[in-house]
């Protein structure tokens, strides 16, 4: 969330699954998803041909990072809580309201994301704000 390479932390971005997700083969798709710190875009993988692309989504990490200065200024430590509530608007593709929490040391919002440009899908995603101190002392980086 700060300059790259000081040691602020680490993003940690789980895609969990899709849903809905547009045909791009005969019957189905075989659907990877490439995520870049500005979106992320979900193709299907085509052995004899281009890949196909099955949509883009993006959220505003700000208020992932605005969170973590307000983790900072209340001194979690400890224990699980909610610190923001992120609506579905202009600036992201949620498709519900989401929470940024506070748990294991660790900020996390899991999101539901609609994907734009393409008929149908849906991304289910956990983003992770891991701090350096967390990150080292109870690896918490590998979950």
């Amino acid at each position: 969330m700060e300059e790259a390479g000081r040691g602020c932390g680490l993003l940690k971005v789980v895609v969990t699954h899709g849903r809905n997700l547009a045909v791009r083969d005969f019957t189905s798709s075989d659907p990877y998803v490439i995520v870049h710190v500005a979106d992320k875009e979900v193709f299907d993988w085509d052995r004899f041909k281009y890949d196909d692309k099955m949509g883009q989504a993006f959220l505003d990490l700000q208020p992932v990072a605005a969170a973590t200065k307000l983790r900072r200024a209340l001194r979690l430590t400890a224990g699980e809580t909610n610190l923001r509530k992120v609506n579905p608007d202009a600036d992201n593709c949620l498709l519900s309201d989401s929470f940024v929490t506070y748990a294991n040391g660790e900020v996390a919002i899991d999101a539901r994301l609609r994907l734009r440009e393409v008929e149908s899908g849906e991304l289910f995603v956990t983003i992770k704000w891991i701090e350096p101190d967390s990150a080292n002392t109870g690896k918490q980086a590998d979950h």
